[in-house]
């Protein structure tokens, strides 16, 4: 690339997760969170999907170091498998260090990783790139924007954010900053764009508060809660709640146990002493006594509500009567698996709370229009690029900015890879970088790809075929088989004719190629491939995956 400032996405653009975002001036690279997303249910098997860093690999001796907004996982999630490529010192706030610390941990990674704990008022200096920060309120602690000073302008990074002017954890956004921030000139605002849909003003968390409150009051037996770990203001409010009624407090998940403990050890939690117990001890209180929190609120099958749901927890069991609250609203994508469990809640007895901000029992992290609005008012860009959104998100977001006086001209709705380049602080978006996303299954990172994808989604839908012949080494002939073992196609005891006549043509596939002195095995294969395929199609209208074995003796 021509030296100069380039600015843009390889996540977070066009999705929701897997944020990642990239500003390089001549040849320094800063790169801005590295998050990750969970699949659908078109990506069997795939754990996790996290940003494509080829780019980055290739432009490795420029890249300065890696500053995160906050500790959700869709900003830190793929820290763990970037530092395996590339390690770069990581910039984040106290809290949020805590949780990389404990994937880096997990990872192996910890100790030969550089951590540099940031606040807002910090100042860094990359060569001639000055950064500095600004707080903004969100649903976890310890949130940053980021204002990158370069010689081409300002550029403004504002995190996750809304503006919540009673915050439970006292950690108010620092609207005064952002004020001087604009006064002082910004050339071009990367804004996140969630809630650009959604009319108004985000409700104050402290309503969340009050409504977790009143439902403890009411509860008969045991409470369950859940909510993501993260969300340590929630977390806060549920300990409140617990010691008002007179609870004690279990924690179910690997997650929560490990958040609350970063929380409480650095100060974020207060956690009043004896009120915690173990799960093994529910049992051994009685149900008005006990609270529960847990993972789960989106749904995810191997998580503790999820596990509860299905009566399958070892240590702890909703009743009838008991209460479940869903402090926390399904992110998109999930609402299907939300709404199984919620059934399965139901089916037990349970009295169950959920619906988000209908119910009082969640508020969203992310602002609303006018809040976004007020952010744009406030920076007083030229240029804007919306980000953290899907399309439709992002248009309503450019909408809303030349609502406010932003030219509309002047907005750029990007897809991750596309470059904004400023030359002379004139914005242009001419240009791609490779980009996309890469798979995490089980160990493996990147080494599943869209044939693996496809050949998985076949198996699922009609199921995989193995026929299995024993030729004789020295003159070709069968010497057994043909043997046919169906998986996932049809069930061999009922389909007893189909088999035999699957059986009938590999034999004759095999005897005709003899006989045009065809004894390849790769033909044979192909050839068994077509007719068995041709035949179980006209017979079923099904295509299971046909793999033949070939065995000489």
């Amino acid at each position: 690339m021509d030296k100069g400032l380039s600015i843009f996405a390889l996540g977070g653009i066009n999705e929701i997760g897997k944020n990642m975002y990239v500003l390089q001036y001549d040849d320094d690279i800063l790169v801005i969170d590295c998050g990750s997303k969970f699949p659908d249910e078109s990506l069997l098997g795939i754990d996790l999907i996290i940003p494509d860093i080829s780019y980055l690999e290739e432009n490795r001796e420029k890249i300065r170091g890696m500053l995160v907004t906050h500790g959700h996982e869709d900003h830190i999630g793929g820290i763990p498998y970037f530092l395996k490529k590339l390690n770069v010192p990581i910039y984040a706030t106290r809290f949020t260090l805590g949780l990389i610390e404990l994937k880096l941990t997990e990872n192996r990674l910890l100790a030969d990783t550089e951590l540099i704990q940031i606040d807002a008022d910090t100042k860094i200096e990359f060569g001639k790139i000055a950064v500095s920060f600004f707080k903004v309120n969100h649903s976890i602690p310890d949130c940053l924007g980021i204002v990158f000073d370069t010689p081409e302008g300002r550029i403004v990074h504002t995190g996750d954010f809304k503006f919540d002017l009673t915050p439970v954890n006292d950690q108010h956004s620092d609207i005064h900053r952002m004020a001087e921030i604009g006064r002082e000139g910004v050339l071009l605002l990367l804004s996140e764009s969630t809630n650009a849909e959604r009319p108004g003003s985000t409700p104050t968390e402290l309503k969340v508060g009050n409504s977790i409150e009143e439902a403890f009051m009411k509860a008969k037996r045991k409470v369950f809660v859940s909510t993501f770990a993260s969300n340590i203001s929630r977390v806060q409010q549920v300990v409140d709640a617990a010691m008002k009624t007179n609870r004690k407090l279990a924690l179910l998940g690997r997650s929560m146990v490990n958040v609350v403990d970063v929380a409480v050890e650095r100060g974020y939690l207060n956690l009043p002493d004896g009120m915690l117990i173990d799960a093994k001890e529910i049992n051994n209180l009685a149900p008005e006594k006990v609270c529960i929190l847990c993972t789960g609120s989106q749904g995810e099958p191997m998580a503790a509500l999820s596990r509860l749901s299905n009566a399958s927890y070892r240590d702890a069991q909703i009743l009838p009567e008991d209460t479940v609250i869903l402090a926390a609203g399904p992110i998109p994508g999930n609402e299907k698996n939300v709404s199984r469990i919620i059934d399965n809640l139901f089916q037990l007895g349970a009295v169950v709370l959920y619906g988000g901000s209908a119910t009082g029992m969640h508020v969203s992290g992310h602002g609303y229009q006018e809040e976004l609005k007020l952010m744009l008012t406030l920076m007083k860009p030229r240029y804007f690029v919306p980000i953290h959104g899907e399309y439709r998100m992002l248009h309503q977001h450019k909408l809303l900015a030349a609502s406010v006086g932003v030219d509309p001209d002047n907005t750029f709705i990007i897809q991750n890879g596309d470059v904004v380049d400023v030359k002379n602080s004139e914005a242009v978006q001419t240009r791609k970088v490779p980009s996309g996303d890469t798979y995490v299954d089980g160990i493996g990172v990147g080494d599943v790809g869209d044939i693996i994808l496809r050949d998985r989604k076949q198996l699922s839908e009609d199921g995989m075929v193995v026929i299995v012949v024993t030729l004789s080494r020295r003159d070709q002939k069968i010497l057994s088989g043909p043997d046919t073992i169906t998986r996932g196609f049809v069930f061999n005891r009922d389909s007893e004719e189909l088999l035999r006549e699957t059986n009938r043509l590999v034999k004759k596939s095999i005897l005709d190629l003899q006989g045009e002195n065809k004894y390849q095995w790769n033909a044979m294969k192909r050839e068994i491939k077509k007719t068995v395929g041709q035949y179980l199609f006209t017979q079923t209208k099904r295509k299971p995956m046909i793999l033949p074995f070939i065995i000489e003796v």
